[in-house]
């Protein structure tokens, strides 16, 4: 009776939704990158029509820093948006297709012909206000959580009590199975699809149990999941998202310009997210 309770947890369902699952942090999936190595860390300048925003790249992201560094060297951001834009959570840009967008036009699907390793840096890097993480498809197409050749967000959030931070240690805690058992399932994914196409309720239900145990004994395997006393302090005084924690490649943060930030996770929006008034950008490396 507990092995099926425990199967009965977890569905192979939402392994069906595999072409366009995107939450706003959208990708185009290939590997083909050129990239370049950085031995010192320049910072970069964002630059708004609501002021500018500087920001330093992590040298434990490597392929995150070099990328970024890259682009914005050729040019690749100017004339870009900040596309997606939520009150206190976060603001989105990095989307070629957002240039001379006309009002209306769905955005969040553009970038580069290649996706970038996931860097996590974790418990160190985490989402506290301020930082800089790169956006990526959902975990039900893209399970290895790599990021967006090109979409990144700045984090803005909100503070949160301890006792709100317990609670939300111990939720996330609790989803860490569906997550775990997603990701074997995506594994297996042609194969679940051939089941259900053939009426396969036998063999699903068996490939269900067999990752249900799997993802129990791995979820026994691992330590559960908790705040550091610096994650607590920060999220409790500065502010942040820690539900995204270890989920996104956090790869630099704000050095100056938080209240450019500020104000511009303030503005009026429209469908999508998007600002009713345009927030463009430009970057320059600060060499």
């Amino acid at each position: 009776m507990k092995k099926r309770n425990q199967a009965a947890r977890y569905t192979l369902a939402t392994l069906l939704i595999v072409a366009a699952v995107c939450v706003g942090f959208a990708i185009v999936p290939s590997n083909k990158r050129n990239t370049i190595m950085e031995s010192t860390t320049p910072q970069v300048r964002i630059s708004t029509n609501y002021g500018d925003i500087v920001v330093k790249l992590y040298d434990e992201t490597p392929e995150h820093r070099d990328n970024f560094l890259k682009l914005a060297r050729e040019g690749y951001y100017d004339s870009t948006l900040f596309h997606r834009v939520i009150k206190d959570f976060m603001m989105q840009g990095g989307d070629p297709d957002s240039k001379g967008a006309p009002a209306g036009k769905h955005l969040g699907m553009g970038g580069p012909e290649y996706t970038i390793p996931a860097e996590f840096v974790y418990p160190k890097y985490y989402h506290k206000r301020g930082v800089l993480s790169a956006a990526r498809q959902a975990d039900q197409v893209n399970p290895e959580r790599r990021s967006s050749g090109s979409q990144f967000y700045i984090v803005w959030g909100k503070k949160y009590t301890e006792y709100e931070l317990k609670q939300l240690a111990a939720q996330l805690d609790g989803q860490r199975g569906q997550q775990i058992f997603n990701g074997l399932a995506a594994q297996h994914r042609d194969s679940i699809q051939a089941m259900y196409q053939r009426g396969d309720q036998k063999g699903l239900n068996e490939l269900q149990r067999q990752l249900a145990a799997e993802t129990d004994k791995i979820l026994k395997e691992t330590p559960g999941f908790s705040f550091t006393p610096e994650q607590i302090k920060d999220y409790s005084t500065v502010g942040g998202t820690p539900f995204l924690d270890n989920q996104y490649t956090v790869f630099g943060e704000v050095v100056s310009g938080l209240d450019v930030v500020e104000k511009i996770q303030k503005v009026a929006t429209g469908q999508g997210d998007r600002p009713k008034e345009d927030v463009v950008m430009t970057m320059t490396v600060i060499e």
